[in-house]
């Protein structure tokens, strides 16, 4: 499961219990009583159902979807690779009707160190963006077949990849890295922060480095013709943010973080201009937990938010892993996670389930901050489930895609 493979791959093993303890406190055993608690509170009246499921599947042995599309038409496109790294990964992109039924599903190209890390709608196709062969890659795609308008690649230098892309005017800015240390993750590269800009057809305008800002530009979003640029720091200690003109010039940067890891992967922009970041944090905390901010345009902190452990198990061997968050239209936020334990020397059951079973984890913050609810979603057929991104829909509810070796949609009911 891609949950478990991404701290192994980010600090090459499984963390032992000794290193989280260096960022954060041991507390207590949670009593039996206290796990009953928090697992009712966690399946509250209010918990989203499940209106529909469907999985798409690719070439390789596992697939594992990292981004979200909410499109025009009322569909959805999910982008992420199908194989592994380094040497059988491809790119792959479906497309789901409103309803959940496929409509096509492509990879490309031939097995290699290929990344898909999430794609943009244009009037006239899908841009998808990653890397081809260890170079940053944009691939147009026709909307209704899927066929590639135009695939491109660019070696700004290393190991690069695009992140992430917005459409500003009549061109296409987007943000990624270069020089990657730690080339075969699909997350934190240890490399510098990379700003391009093509346009439309996909030829290289413009390009700078972030490295000052971040290590790893992780999301890219525009408000008021304002880029906002989310990341990591160098060795990912800390959430970094800065704020740019249409043209580049810096208007201000900042991190947020604590004494241990903070970790960057979401970002979304409300339609006030509130920032809400997310991702998942060792500071304070017993082991990784979900940290979720709200910030003004100044980048003030309006809240901050750190969620862990909704199932009630020992907190200190249980990672709450943060991917994805959506500003809802009440000022509030949605965030996705996976939530789990992946040490050999600890796994404990309740009468339901156990610790080592991963679930997709839904958090609902209020506007001021508070917590509105939380749930798990376990993979009804068995297995792990962990939340990977998620799009709202029109009619207030919201679709989850969801690692569980393969690409899957998840439909829910009313979030907001």
């Amino acid at each position: 499961m891609q949950q478990l493979y991404r701290f192994r791959r980010l600090f090459g093993f499984s963390i032992p219990f000794w290193v989280i303890s260096l960022f954060g406190c041991s507390p207590e055993k949670t009593s039996p009583a206290k796990k009953a608690e928090l697992s009712t509170n966690t399946e509250s009246s209010t918990k989203p159902e499940i209106l529909w499921k469907t999985t798409a599947t690719g070439s390789g042995e596992e697939s594992h979807g990292h981004f979200l599309l909410s499109c025009s038409d009322g569909g959805f496109l999910q982008i992420g690779e199908t194989g592994s790294l380094p040497t059988n990964a491809r790119i792959f992109v479906v497309k789901v009707s409103q309803d959940g039924a496929i409509q096509w599903k492509k990879e490309h190209p031939s097995g290699g160190h290929n990344l898909g890390n999430g794609a943009i709608e244009v009037d006239d196709g899908y841009v998808v963006f990653g890397a081809m062969n260890r170079d940053s890659a944009l691939i147009k795609l026709n909307k209704t077949t899927g066929e590639v308008v135009f695939s491109k690649s660019y070696d700004f230098g290393g190991v690069d990849a695009i992140e992430s892309m917005i459409q500003l005017g009549s061109s296409l800015v987007a943000v990624g890295y270069t020089n990657a240390q730690d080339s075969d993750t699909t997350f934190y590269a240890e490399g510098e922060g990379h700003l391009m800009k093509f346009d439309m057809l996909g030829n290289h305008l413009s390009d700078s480095s972030l490295s000052s800002y971040t290590s790893h530009a992780y999301r890219i979003h525009v408000f008021e013709d304002k880029l906002i640029i989310g990341g990591l720091t160098q060795d990912a200690l800390d959430y970094s943010l800065l704020k740019m003109t249409g043209s580049g010039e810096v208007i201000w940067s900042k991190n947020y973080g604590g004494s241990g890891a903070d970790h960057l992967f979401a970002m979304d922009i409300g339609i006030d201009g509130s920032i809400f970041l997310s991702g998942h944090t060792t500071s304070g905390t017993a082991n990784w937990d979900t940290y979720t901010l709200k910030l003004d345009q100044l980048g003030n902190v309006i809240w901050e938010n750190k969620v862990g452990n909704p199932r009630g198990f020992d907190p200190r061997y249980i990672h709450d892993e943060a991917w994805g968050v959506k500003a809802t239209p009440d000022g509030g936020a949605i965030v996705v996670a996976g939530t789990g334990d992946e040490y050999e020397s600890y796994s404990e059951c309740s009468d339901l389930d156990c610790s080592d079973q991963w679930h997709a984890f839904l958090i609902r913050f209020k506007s001021e901050g508070s917590l509105l609810w939380k749930a798990t979603y376990p993979n009804p057929e068995g297995g792990d489930w962990a939340g990977e991104d998620i799009a709202l829909t029109k009619d207030g509810g919201a679709l989850m895609a969801v690692d569980d070796g393969q690409f899957a949609f998840i439909q829910l009911s009313s979030v907001y």
